[in-house]
């Protein structure tokens, strides 16, 4: 197996637009996701219309540490609970592909975000995947805290 395909989902007890908030700007994902080290919104170049960050990630697995850069761009999604965020380097060169999408929909007492990851690299495979899942399942309470309130944004 190559590249990853991870899934992640939380029910939450604050509206879905709390939510959603923490997930559609990913300026926002150091604040509660560890392995995003910084997420910078860039300017957008002419004829551009989603915005795009310069995403740095560290993951560590056992004694190696892994930086990777990423410039990823809002690909598309609607303001009521659904983003699609993409790979889209501008250097010329063939990348692996990254996509993230984001969906909060309204539940009886809150809401529901349901998150896929896919990779398509073979950097590290299984080991991404199990590092990727594990990181995610530590921010959830996080964002669960950010969601309602508890903890101002950076």
């Amino acid at each position: 197996m190559t590249g990853v395909q991870l899934r992640a989902e939380l029910d939450a007890d604050v509206p879905p637009s709390a939510l959603f908030a923490w997930v559609a700007d990913l300026d926002r994902y150091p604040a509660w996701l560890e392995m995003v080290r910084s997420a910078t919104r860039e300017a957008r170049p002419e004829g551009e219309s989603q915005p795009a960050w310069d995403v740095v990630l560290v993951g560590r697995l056992g004694p190696l540490r892994r930086l990777k850069r990423l410039r990823m761009v809002r690909a598309d999604g609607d303001p009521a609970g659904r983003a699609r965020f993409l790979r889209d380097e501008h250097d010329g060169k063939t990348h692996a592909r990254w996509e993230l999408r984001v969906d909060v929909r309204p539940r009886p007492g809150g809401s529901h975000l349901d998150m896929t990851l896919s990779y398509t690299g073979s950097m590290w495979g299984p080991p991404l995947q199990r590092l990727l899942a594990a990181e995610i399942e530590a921010a959830k309470p996080r964002l669960l805290e950010l969601a309602r309130g508890g903890v101002s944004a950076p």
